[in-house]
């Protein structure tokens, strides 16, 4: 049996038992999951140990679904879910420094991924296909990020 606990004054508390019904309300939060992967470049070749996070970006603080690094080709592959009470917003963060090592701090990049690859439920029915990325651009709307 469940109970709550109502306190009145600050020495005073009550338990209430609660139904065992309780546990079988429905959830207005939903579990839904995203997909992610593609293959990174620089100079021709797959630019290996890029950082990659997949994130549900909220208004006070994203939350981190998964990471990875690109693998020796440039590859990559992440998935992640979270729990909402409204659709998802998920975004894919790069962080590499292709043409870049001399500088501080990592070059950024964010692509959000479309609603359309987004699932209801903790497994991602479709994956969202970036395909290959020439990272030696600078791409629209990149910045520096010393934190990541």
């Amino acid at each position: 049996m469940k109970f709550v606990f109502i306190t009145f004054l600050p020495i005073l508390c009550l338990a209430i038992p609660l139904p065992d019904i309780l546990p079988k309300l429905p959830q207005i939060r939903k579990v839904q999951s995203t997909a992610v992967k593609g293959k990174l470049l620089c100079d021709g070749k797959g630019y290996e140990k890029a950082r990659l996070k997949l994130y549900e970006v909220d208004p006070i603080k994203d939350t981190l679904m998964s990471e990875a690094l690109t693998n020796e080709n440039g590859e990559f592959e992440l998935s992640g879910n979270d729990t909402e009470w409204t659709k998802i917003d998920p975004k894919l963060n790069i962080y590499h420094n292709c043409h870049d090592e001399a500088i501080e701090c990592w070059r950024k990049v964010e692509i959000v991924i479309p609603d359309d690859f987004i699932t209801e439920g903790e497994t991602p029915a479709k994956t969202f296909d970036i395909g290959i990325l020439n990272i030696n651009a600078v791409l629209p709307g990149e910045s520096r990020d010393c934190i990541n």
